[in-house]
């Protein structure tokens, strides 16, 4: 009899641990390439058409104050993937990327943290991370690049590529989004954002008949450029029905000295001097691609409910960075302007309260630390960002964060963004701007000048100096400004 008891109690044991680990969420988490804050309808933006989103926004909380830090590069997405799957802020990042494999060997990235608590772990789409996904994830389905096709690569001393500085005029049709003979996300047949739907539907069928908890990251390129989708998306939209920004300019007065010149990828999208019209068409394409993205997010959204798993999973929605379409006189993602520095970032879940808005300041990398706190897993020391459950559950209202940090390449661009205010500092020509973004939120009004706010600035600057240090930020701007 004690020893029917004493197997029967290790039996209890075992099967409570095996439901203890079946019980663990799964998560899910959807990524989108260059998308701004500013481009779900159910956020205040009536001209772009973004059915599901609206729903994810109603269906869960939405952080209205998401921000990448910057990049050490041009390619800001792939610093802010470093970031995302390895914890470390932006110079830390930068300073572990020769050694990203060591890190995989030591099993520190976000995917191998899931995996060690009990997850099989999924991914598929743009990774632009140097460690390849096949030594992080069990399953792994298309990789793709940066970006579709360097069309950049075309260019010359005396033409642009295809697809860029454009258009030039009404009467410019030199680019069609849904030609498919242009490569790009159209190579090979079908447009890529709707393969990896098709990826995601056919992991999710397959993950259901397993026990184990499932992590999938689903990385879209959309909507990254090439500005390419079906047509019946591009004629949903018609320029002359779009808005030209209220902060637009046509040239901006620093884009040379600080990186965001003719010779920026992102900066050549659009025709220098900036036009109406070109923006009014660049909207156009990117909202297409948007309204595309959209719904393949319907469509995995879809397989999860019939795949009887939503009720047990958490999703979370965001993008690498921002992007700016004429704001400023700019086109791209290389500027500390809030069109540049913010995405947006909805979290639906079991326990997650419904249609919900959170403005405190935080990162797009707190995904990374939240889902460990899903998991149940301890934060390693060397992940640098936080859980947003607290926020999530109501149980904390003041960010982590003081301040709001950003930087663009080694010696181009600083900010900081604290107490409703913002700092941006380029260091070429010893350049300060400052805006009130609390009254000012499109940043047109610059206060660096005005003598009632020189208190202001100093204290902003000596913050910054401060959080330099405290990123390991390699630039002096105290030398430099003194």
């Amino acid at each position: 009899m004690m020893k029917f008891s004493y197997l029967l109690a290790i039996l209890l044991v075992v099967l409570s641990a095996c439901t203890e680990e079946t019980q663990k969420p799964n998560i899910i988490f959807l990524f989108a390439d260059d998308q701004t804050f500013s481009t779900i309808g159910e956020l205040g933006n009536s001209e772009v058409i973004t059915p599901t989103l609206d729903k994810m926004v109603a269906g869960g909380v939405t952080f209205t104050h998401t921000y990448n830090m910057g990049a050490w590069n041009g390619a800001v997405c792939a610093a802010s993937r470093a970031m995302l799957n390895t914890g470390r802020s932006v110079w830390r990042a930068y300073q572990l990327e020769g050694n990203q494999d060591e890190a995989a060997e030591r099993g520190e990235f976000w995917s191998q943290l899931l995996q060690k608590a009990g997850y099989e772990t999924y991914m598929t789409g743009k990774w632009h991370v140097k460690t390849h996904p096949d030594k992080l994830f069990e399953h792994v389905t298309h990789v793709r690049p940066g970006m579709p096709k360097d069309f950049w690569s075309q260019r010359t001393k005396d033409s642009m590529p295809h697809g860029y500085n454009r258009p030039q005029s009404k009467q410019d049709t030199t680019w069609l989004p849904w030609d498919i003979n242009n490569g790009g996300f159209w190579e090979g047949g079908k447009h890529w954002s709707e393969v990896l739907a098709d990826d995601a539907v056919s992991y999710i069928n397959e993950a259901k008949t397993k026990d184990a908890p499932f992590f999938m990251y689903l990385a879209f390129n959309a909507p990254h450029d090439p500005r390419q989708s079906p047509k019946e998306f591009v004629e949903m939209y018609q320029p002359e029905n779009l808005s030209v920004p209220q902060n637009f300019l046509p040239e901006y007065p620093y884009k040379d000295s600080i990186g965001c010149g003719p010779g920026l990828r992102d900066a050549a999208l659009l025709p220098f001097p900036r036009t109406n019209y070109a923006v009014q068409v660049q909207k156009q394409e990117y909202f297409a691609l948007i309204t595309h993205l959209d719904q393949q997010i319907a469509r995995i959204l879809k397989a999860l409910e019939e795949s009887g798993e939503m009720d047990n999973t958490y999703i979370f929605y965001s993008a690498d960075n921002g992007m700016s379409i004429g704001e400023h006189g700019l086109a791209g993602k290389q500027d500390m302007y809030e069109n540049s520095m913010r995405v947006p970032l909805i979290v639906i879940g079991p326990d997650v309260p419904k249609n919900k808005r959170k403005d405190v300041d935080v990162y797009l990398q707190d995904i990374m630390a939240t889902t460990l706190d899903l998991a149940g897993v301890d934060k390693p020391e060397y992940v640098e960002f936080n859980s947003l459950m607290p926020f999530v559950k109501n149980e904390r209202e003041e960010s982590f964060y003081p301040a709001i940090y950003g930087c663009y390449k080694h010696h181009m661009q600083r900010m900081i963004r604290k107490d409703g205010f913002k700092l941006i500092v380029y260091p070429h020509g010893k350049v300060m701007r400052l805006f009130d973004v609390n009254t000012d939120p499109l940043e047109m009004t610059d206060l660096a000048d005005n003598p009632e706010f020189a208190e202001k600035k100093q204290q902003l600057f000596n913050d910054l100096l401060a959080l330099q240090k405290e990123m390991d930020d390699p630039l002096d701007l105290e030398i430099l400004f003194n």
